[in-house]
């Protein structure tokens, strides 16, 4: 066949060139070939691992993610970038020694690297801190955790980095070296705290009545009661101040609920508080006023009406 003669040719003339064995350049680029091959098959394992760790831990509810959702996340996304870094590593590795003796040549990386280490050593405590985390579950991807003065939700991490995203769409990158201290605000449960204020002449016994029924109903429903982690609960009058009562309701919640079961329970309340006529702190009262009289009308009476 024509192409092959030229292939032929041409690996003669560059084996001539190099003065390197045809025959034996072919052997070894046949098991270069072969490493590469293992090295994409090792890959699609790793990928159908991590799919198959993200299949396992799903328990089929989208709208609750689990801790051990969580967790087994975390492992696959981890399992698809250092499985990924390290596979192609010893490929290039193999590869390289196929042509070269890359004995000096890792012995000299060895002392190249001893060396770095010492200007490096951040880089290798963000790589100890990075592992502990995972070693420890401190925390997984979903979370929302406050480190380093930040706080968002875990939208990427590795052995070096953490990736989070606040609330109004920041994306901070904290090395792991940096986390001292790491706030989990939804490892395993959560808890929903709502502080209501009302106007100091309310009738405490009456608000604290009708909070009462207001977050028994709420846990009594079948949207909300599928978050709840327990039963919900009013603790009380929790202040007192300035023409002001602070009532004091809670829930327990699964992990991340508390925000919105926050939210649904304040709105409650405050429609609950305008329909029972519970002023809110500041809040004017309501005073009924009768139509004033026309001007002139007493003038028009007769002197012993006006009287009356």
């Amino acid at each position: 066949m024509p192409l092959l003669i030229v292939i032929q040719d041409g690996l003669a003339r560059w084996t001539e060139a190099l003065r390197i064995d045809g025959a034996d350049l072919v052997h070894r680029l046949v098991q270069a070939l072969a490493i590469w091959i293992l090295a994409w098959a090792g890959l699609r394992l790793l990928r159908l691992a991590a799919r198959r760790i993200e299949v396992v831990v799903d328990d089929g509810d989208p709208s609750i993610v689990t801790l051990r959702e969580k967790r087994g996340i975390t492992i696959a996304q981890l399992l698809r970038t250092v499985g990924r870094g390290a596979v192609l590593t010893i490929a290039c590795l193999l590869t390289l020694n196929l042509f070269i003796n890359i004995g000096p040549l890792l012995a000299g990386a060895g002392i190249l690297g001893l060396a770095i280490s010492f200007g490096a050593q951040s880089l290798v405590k963000d790589f100890i801190s990075g592992f502990f985390i995972l070693f420890e579950n401190q925390f997984a991807l979903g979370d929302v955790v406050e480190a380093s003065g930040k706080s968002g939700v875990v939208e990427y991490m590795t052995l070096r980095v953490v990736v989070l995203r606040d609330v109004d769409g920041t994306r901070h990158l904290i090395p792991n070296g940096e986390i001292k201290v790491v706030s989990n605000k939804t490892a395993g449960w959560g808890r929903a705290i709502i502080d209501v204020a009302v106007s100091g002449e309310t009738d405490a016994d009456h608000v604290l009545a009708v909070v009462r029924d207001e977050t028994e109903r709420f846990a009594a429903e079948e949207e909300w009661h599928q978050v709840l982690d327990g039963p919900a609960e009013v603790w009380g009058i929790e202040a007192l101040g300035d023409n002001r009562v602070v009532v004091r309701a809670v829930a327990r919640t699964r992990p991340g609920a508390q925000w919105g079961v926050a939210r649904e329970l304040r709105r409650r309340f405050k429609v609950r508080f305008d329909a029972e006529g519970i002023r809110l702190p500041g809040a004017p009262a309501v005073v009924a006023v009768s139509p004033a009289a026309p001007a002139g009308a007493h003038a028009s009476l007769p002197p012993a009406a006006a009287r009356r």
